[in-house]
C-alpha cells in the first residue's frame, strides 16, 4: 500500500470544496503546481486551515491531516502578535557575531522580576564573564567588536539611519577580510567606513562633521578613506550639494518652498560651472541662505554657519557666486 490514500467523500460537494479553498488565506497552489488529481487530472490545492490537499475541480481529498507549521497561539491584533511571538531579532552585520549569540541580562533578576540570591548572583556573574569570553574567541572577533561599536557610536552621533550603519559594517568586514588594517588604527578605518557608507547611501556628512565625533584626526580619516575606497574598489560618486539641502533646511525650520528654491539655485550653478572646485557643503549652505532670503524667510548667516559647520565668510562668497549664476541664466 502507498503512503498516500485517495478517498472519495460523499458529503463534500465540489462547490463546497472550492468555496473552502477560496476562503482560506493560507492556500499555496505553488507547492502542488506539478501535481494533478488522480480522478479528473484537475488542479490540486492545499487547504492549510483544515490540513487537506484537495482537487479544485472535483473535490477529491488527496491527503489529509498534514502538519501545521504555524504557531500554536492565536493573535487578534499586531500588538498581541508581537507580544506572543518568540522569534528572535534578524541577523545583522552591525554586530560582530551577527546577533546569533546569547546575551545574559545585566540585571540580577529572574523571569518573574524577583531579585536573585547572593549565590545565584555570583553564578550569573561568572556566566556573564565566560559568555563574553566565548563571544570574542580570537583577535579578529575582538577587532570586529570594537570597530562595529565605534561605527554604531559615530553613526548615532551624526544621525545616520540603520541602512548606512549596515553598509559601513559590511565595508569594514571586507577591509578586515582583505587584510587592509595592518599599519592603520581601528578607529581610523571604522571612521572612513562610516564616511564612505554615508556618501554611497546619498545622505553624506561632511568630513568636519565626521571628524568631530571621531577619535582620530581629520587628515588620517581622509587618508584612510582614500585607501579603503581604492583597495576595495568602492563606487563612491562625488558629493552632490543638493544632497545636503534637505538636512540644512530641516535644521533651520525652513519651508519646502525654500528647499526647492535652494535646489534650483544649485542646478543653475551647475549649468554655469560655478560648482567646479568648490566645497559641496559650502555651496549647499549658501544656497539655503540665499533661498531663505528670496522666499522672505528669516534666517542669518550665523545660523546657517552653525548648522552646516562652515564659516560665514565661505557662505558670503558662495552666496554672491550663486546669485551671479542665477542672473546669467536669466539674461
Amino acid at each position: 500500500m502507498s503512503d498516500q490514500t485517495f478517498t472519495k467523500t460523499t458529503d463534500r460537494s465540489p462547490s463546497r470544496e472550492r468555496q473552502r479553498g477560496t476562503e482560506s488565506t493560507t492556500e499555496s497552489e505553488e507547492e502542488h503546481a506539478g501535481l494533478q488529481c488522480p480522478e479528473c487530472s484537475g488542479n490540486v490545492i492545499t487547504d492549510d486551515e483544515h490540513g487537506e490537499t484537495v482537487c479544485d475541480d472535483c473535490g477529491l481529498v488527496i491527503t489529509e491531516d498534514s502538519v501545521d507549521r504555524g504557531p500554536e497561539w492565536r493573535a487578534f491584533d499586531s500588538a498581541e502578535k508581537d507580544q506572543k511571538s518568540r522569534v528572535g531579532a534578524p541577523t545583522t552585520n552591525t554586530m560582530h557575531d551577527k546577533g546569533l549569540s546569547t546575551n545574559i541580562d545585566w540585571r540580577n533578576k529572574d523571569a518573574y522580576g524577583r531579585s536573585l540570591g547572593a549565590r545565584q548572583r555570583q553564578k550569573m556573574q561568572r556566566l556573564r564573564k565566560w559568555n563574553e569570553r566565548f563571544r570574542t574567541r580570537d583577535s579578529k572577533e575582538r577587532n570586529l567588536k570594537q570597530a562595529l561599536g565605534e561605527i554604531d557610536r559615530m553613526a548615532s552621533a551624526v544621525g545616520l539611519p540603520d541602512n548606512v550603519r549596515e553598509t559601513a559594517s559590511v565595508i569594514y568586514r571586507r577591509a578586515l577580510d582583505e587584510d587592509l588594517l595592518p599599519g592603520r588604527s581601528i578607529e581610523g578605518v571604522s571612521t572612513s567606513c562610516v564616511y564612505a557608507a554615508a556618501r554611497m547611501a546619498g545622505v553624506p556628512r561632511s568630513l568636519d562633521e565626521i571628524a568631530d565625533v571621531s577619535r582620530v584626526e581629520k587628515s588620517e580619516i581622509a587618508r584612510t578613506y582614500r585607501y579603503v575606497v581604492r583597495e576595495l574598489s568602492l563606487e563612491v560618486r562625488p558629493a552632490d550639494p543638493e544632497q545636503y539641502v534637505p538636512r540644512f533646511a530641516s535644521s533651520l525650520e525652513l519651508s519646502e518652498e525654500s528647499e526647492m528654491r535652494a535646489k534650483q539655485l544649485l542646478k543653475n550653478a551647475k549649468e554655469q560651472g560655478v560648482h567646479s572646485g568648490k566645497s559641496p557643503v559650502g555651496l549647499a549652505a549658501a544656497a539655503v541662505y540665499a533661498a531663505a532670503l528670496l522666499t522672505n524667510e528669516k534666517t542669518t548667516q550665523a545660523a546657517v554657519s552653525e548648522v552646516a559647520d562652515i564659516s560665514e565668510v565661505t557662505i558670503r562668497n558662495r552666496y554672491h557666486e550663486l546669485l551671479e549664476a542665477e542672473e546669467e541664466m536669466l539674461v
